[in-house]
């Protein structure tokens, strides 16, 4: 049996669907307003697959494991108190993603880099789509920042949780951006 815990936090982005493993947090999702039978059959079968199981020997249990101390740490984000994350993270991928999702947790707080940026500091300097495409699974988006990253004229290109969230979430860490979206995004 495959233990799989989760939790939702209500945030000024919207609410967030969290999961953890017993080695940490592995999976942060933005709620597009599922069905909760629908989420937990969803986050089942990812876990399943993750750790080569079968969906009905994964055990979801909601709270517990790491859950407390992400939605803690989350809350201090939000509330401009936090600008690094310390919950132990299982963050699973390709040896290629690792690299870049290490590169997305190194960019300092309130400031952005393009996807180029990235793929010279892991040493692909040619592997910009790449990156975008590793930037783009990222499971634990504000967690791994992959909101840092703008296009190399230093725009606001694509983000799973959609521009206006980018946006806001590059607001409330002071960072500067060229390209603006309407208030409606919150923070």
């Amino acid at each position: 049996m495959s233990v799989m815990y989760y939790g939702y936090l209500p945030s000024p982005i919207g609410k967030l669907l969290l999961a953890a493993t017993e080695r940490g947090l592995c999976r942060m999702d933005f709620e597009e307003g599922l069905d909760m039978d629908v989420e937990l059959a969803s986050l089942a079968a990812w876990a399943a697959k993750l750790d080569g199981v079968s969906a009905e020997s994964v055990e979801l249990v909601q709270g517990g494991g790491y859950i407390p101390q992400a939605v803690k740490e989350l809350e201090e984000y939000f509330r401009g108190e936090r600008t690094a994350f310390t919950v132990p993270l299982d963050v699973r991928g390709t040896p290629f993603q690792q690299r870049v999702w290490q590169a997305l947790v190194d960019i300092p707080y309130g400031t952005v880099c393009s996807y180029k940026d990235i793929a010279e500091r892991i040493g692909s300097p040619k592997a910009v789509r790449a990156v975008g495409g590793a930037n783009n699974r990222n499971p634990l988006p504000v967690i791994v920042p992959c909101h840092r990253v703008v296009g190399a004229a230093g725009h606001m290109v694509g983000y799973g949780g959609g521009l206006p969230i980018k946006e806001a979430l590059l607001r409330l860490e002071g960072a500067a951006v060229r390209y603006t979206i309407p208030q409606e995004a919150g923070l």
